[in-house]
């Protein structure tokens, strides 16, 4: 933030009685429906634009304390401007029709909130708040509006401060200045001379922002610049001239009034508002409640429960006689819980501080005699292979647990009982796979326990894969199910050990503030399985997904995460050298051909170097405004110019050296000797695996210094890596679930499947067939698995759209069966509002009906390949539970040590090779009988490239 933008705004809330308040509702409404998705609530009324006004409107009565304050709206109908140009606003689309049911429910809500609303007809937004704030600058008063609309700007001074709450931008005097080129007062000529496409106001031909801010320094004003104008050379000069009869009017039309009669919305207008009118309404808790419960707004309608029940009288809290040492029983946590006041205090809940031998012992024979147990870990580490247990709580019915802390170490802290003496007392019943156990995130807590020399069986359920099979396309942390699926609201982490760099470890917190979060972690996780599992027991075929794909593959990534990979980090070293010489050669070439030194880091520089200097036409621009420097730009400039294609080489070996060469080594575990990723499981909608930490799924394979990282992987002596990758997975699932006869007969008859549709769509025998035809037919054949249109496959082959489209048309044509399984999917999926695996995970599409166009399209070309990518997701990982089980069923030696996409990469010993080539990829092959051959190739090599 700029100091003169602090300083105003610092003032407004140290002065709150001297602070109007005013909101460009219109301007946020189209902006707030187009940054969300297409959110719907329980009716099915689309809810995304009021969510976002709500958000808003509640972030800025928090932060901008005020005594007077207005939301305002666009009247319906004509104003002052039609009538000096009637073709203003002429070509602003209509409403989109989900935006459109929105407004009332917007407007109804904002009242409810305690906002004054004005709405005048004849009168535009923009004028109103001009006329408001002049008003209220000329009472001494200081203003602030909330606004997306340049068009403002012209109304800062020195008592008014526009903020734009969705990009966080604030603008004073300065801030104006600095963004625009343009001091405040000169807003006006400077809309003038760019003109509005949004409300048809044309400006001058050709003069952006740049040349508009440079013509209004030279000159002083648009006045000055238009007396000039036989001086300005050039097209835009003669575009200017051409212009000198319009701009008065269009001067006129983007000059904000700031002296409207304002008298029929507010009574005794007469130049000085009543402002009586705009001070805040009492909120009405009793209908904002209706309307949150109406438009499933949980979170906010649990805040405001919390905040009724925190006025009512403080509820009798349960207590219980402890022993020495040992902390009472405590029931409700609403006055224990977070200062906000954010938990939900419905019930009566009692947790458990078990400091004693006695306490534990009776926990003990509780946690024995359970059918089901739900237990948490509290740990010194985010890292499962590094990570030490502090404590641990166990919850055995909803509202009840306790908190055993083991390692809390802060000044006073309480004896506690031996962290030795409790895991060994608890490690038969760890260990047990007969004794049901439940957890959320349960891969993490079994690495925890294996630290300590203890492998837990027996986790029947976990609370994150419940949920990500259930509605993968929703968020799956406890806190986020408790608040969708209980209506509670807990302890956050931060809440608990502070942020940023005042946050302690959970070894130094408190023993009842520990005992209150660790608690409600174990118990709400037993609470929200009682609500998820029965809708699993109820959609057998999900059940079948989560007990039959997903437990199962979470114990495996345990042990592939856990058995880690060994990698050579003297070659990394040695190939981090190369790369630094490579870059600093291709730093040295792009110098030259920029004609002077740059920063090859620094999108700025590039843009100034390729836009300003070379003059290349910029493809895109920025969030900013400013010309994009990105991938997809470069790699469009690099066919025609050498520099962009520099810099995209740089730029791919400094994220493969930043990211690999460099990295891996320092990720070494020490114990281990390994790199020891992380899976995660609950990411990707359609199911497939995620990687990180690192992210083995990203390096690349179709560069030879991707390949060349590849080779670091290694096997220990003895043993080589062997890599089992599916063929053409997708593809094979098309076939299967479309039942094209030509598909289903090039996979059954072993042809390459890329030059039997390139002998369909050319017409060519396939002995025939040329290598262009056949990289043709390739892209179509995945491009249209992905959803891929006309443009995109014209832009992936380099032709016209014209011939793309006349490639897919033949496509279909010769493939009608593919043609059949797109429209048919689509349409169920606009029904169901998701599609299916073949083995029932359902990918959700939340705007496969929306109003929003582009998404709506984006989620029909999701519909199309979901299907494929999720089943392609489901058959590796029954491959994984498959090959792992023929592995421990035989007792070898061979392990899992990676999942990439749709391969599996094996450490074998040298003994075991023969029966690991033959058999890992007949496994695989049989894991589900499809109507084309599911094939598997191996490759075997000394490391993870020559495995290819």
């Amino acid at each position: 933030m700029r100091p003169g933008a602090a300083a105003t705004i610092g003032a407004m809330r140290a002065h709150d009685d001297s602070c109007l308040l005013l909101v460009d509702g219109s301007s946020y409404l189209y902006r707030a429906y187009h940054a969300l998705p297409d959110l719907r609530n329980p009716a099915g009324e689309p809810t995304g634009a009021v969510r976002g006004m709500v958000a808003m409107l509640k972030k800025l009565r928090e932060e901008f304390p005020s005594a007077h304050a207005a939301c305002v709206f666009d009247a319906k109908g004509k104003t002052f401007r039609d009538d000096w140009y009637p073709e203003y606003k002429a070509n602003r689309a209509s409403m989109p029709e989900d935006l459109a049911r929105q407004i009332a429910p917007i407007h109804a809500v904002v009242t409810l909130l305690g906002w004054p609303v004005l709405e005048i007809p004849g009168i535009e937004a923009d004028d109103v708040i001009g006329t408001l704030a002049r008003a209220a600058a000329a009472r001494g008063q200081r203003v602030i509006v909330s606004t997306g609309d340049k068009d403002l700007a012209q109304l800062v001074d020195a008592h008014v401060t526009l903020i734009n709450t969705m990009s966080g931008e604030r603008l004073d005097v300065a801030g104006v200045t600095e963004k625009f080129g343009v001091p405040p007062e000169r807003i006006v000529d400077y809309l003038t001379l760019v003109g509005d496409a949004v409300d048809n106001v044309p400006g001058v031909e050709k003069v952006g922002p740049k040349t508009a801010a440079k013509w209004i320094a030279e000159h002083g004003s648009l006045d000055g610049v238009m007396a000039a104008a036989d001086a300005i050379k050039g097209v835009a000069g003669e575009n200017l001239r051409k212009a000198l009869d319009w701009l008065p009017l269009g001067r006129r039309l983007v000059t904000v009034k700031t002296d409207c009669d304002l008298s029929e919305a507010l009574p005794g207008w007469n130049g000085t508002a009543a402002w009586d009118t705009l001070t805040w309404r009492e909120t009405d808790r009793a209908a904002l409640l209706a309307f949150y419960t109406h438009n499933d707004f949980r979170a906010w309608r649990n805040e405001l429960e919390s905040a009724r029940a925190a006025a009512a009288p403080a509820p009798q809290v349960a207590a219980a006689e402890a022993g020495e040492g040992q902390s009472a029983l405590f029931a409700d946590p609403a006055g224990t819980g977070p200062a906000d006041g954010g938990v939900a205090p419905a019930v009566d809940k009692r947790y458990e501080t078990v400091l004693t031998r006695e306490a534990f012992e009776a926990w003990r024979a509780r946690i024995e005699a359970a059918d089901l147990v739900a237990l948490d870990t509290e740990t010194d580490s985010l890292d499962g292979m590094r990570a030490r247990i502090v404590g641990l709580s166990f919850s055995v019915q909803p509202y009840e647990a306790c908190y055993i802390p083991l390692a809390h170490t802060y000044p006073g802290a309480p004896d506690q009982l031996p962290l030795d003496e409790v895991l060994a007392a608890l490690k038969s019943w760890l260990e047990d796979g007969s004794r049901a156990k439940l957890g959320q995130n349960v891969k993490y807590d079994t690495h925890v326990f294996a630290n300590h020399g203890i492998a837990v069986r027996g986790y029947v359920h976990d609370t994150l894969l419940q949920s990500y099979v259930l509605e993968a396309h929703k968020p799956h942390s406890l806190e986020s199910l408790a608040s969708r699926h209980l209506d509670r609201k807990g302890l956050s982490y931060e809440d608990v050990v502070g942020k940023g760099a005042q946050q302690i470890p959970f070894a130094q917190v408190e023993l009842t503030r520990a005992t209150e979060y660790s608690g409600e972690d174990s118990d709400m996780t037993l609470d929200v399985h009682r609500v998820l599992w029965p809708q699993l027991e109820a959609a057998p075929r999900l059940r079948e997904v989560y007990e039959r794909i997903e437990m199962p593959t979470s114990v495996i990534l345990g042990r592939i995460e856990r058995h880690g990979v060994l990698i050579d980090s003297a070659l990394l070293a040695r190939q981090s050298a190369d790369l630094a010489q490579r870059m600093v050669a291709l730093e040295q070439e792009a110098h030259a051909l920029a004609g002077q030194p740059f920063n090859l880091g620094s999108p700025k520089q590039i843009g100034e170097i390729l836009f300003n200097k070379l003059g290349i036409p910029a493809k895109k621009k920025t969030a900013s405004g400013a010309p994009s420097t990105d991938e997809e730009v470069l790699a469009e400039l690099a066919a025609d110019y050498p520099l962009p294609a520099k810099l995209l080489e740089h730029r791919s070996l400094a994220k493969l050296k930043g990211t690999y060469t460099d990295k891996l080594p320092l990720m070494v575990n020490a114990a281990t000797g390994r790199v020891h990723t992380n899976y995660a499981q609950a990411v990707a909608v359609t199911g497939r695996l995620a990687s990180n930490d690192p992210n083995l799924q990203n390096i690349p394979i179709r560069t030879p210094e991707g390949r060349r990282v590849r080779e670091a992987f290694i096997a220990p002596p003895g043993h080589v890596i062997l890599s089992a990758d599916y063929s053409q997975i997708e593809l094979r699932i098309m076939a299967h679930i479309s039942e094209d006869p030509g598909l289903l007969k090039a996979f059954a008859e072993g042809l390459d499947v890329h030059r039997a549709t390139a002998s369909e769509v050319f017409n060519v025998p396939v002995a025939e067939v040329s290598s262009e035809q056949r990289r043709y037919a390739k892209v179509i054949n995945f491009g249209l698995i992905y959803g891929m249109g006309a443009f995109g496959l014209a832009s992936n082959l380099g032709i016209e759209q014209k011939a793309a489209k006349d490639y897919i048309d033949r496509y279909f044509a010769r493939f009608a069966g593919v043609k059949r399984y797109m429209d048919e999917t689509r349409a169920r999926a606009k029904e169901l509002g998701y599609v299916e695996t073949l083995f029932g995970r359902r990918i959700y599409l939340p705007e496969i009906n929306g109003g929003n166009g582009p998404r709506r399209t984006g989620a029909e070309r999701q519909a199309i390949n979901a299907p494929m990518q999720g089943t392609a997701a489901d058959l590796i990982k029954l491959a994984m539970i498959a090959v792992q089980a023929a592995l421990d069923a035989q007792q070898r030696a061979t392990c899992m040590v990676m999942q990439v996409h749709d391969e599996l990469v094996f450490e074998v010993p040298e003994a075991e090779l023969d029966w690991a080539r033959t058999a890992v990829p007949e496994l695989m092959a049989g894991v589900a009988e499809l109507k084309v051959p599911l094939l598997a190739e191996v490759g075997v090599g000394a490391n993870w490239d020559l495995a290819h």
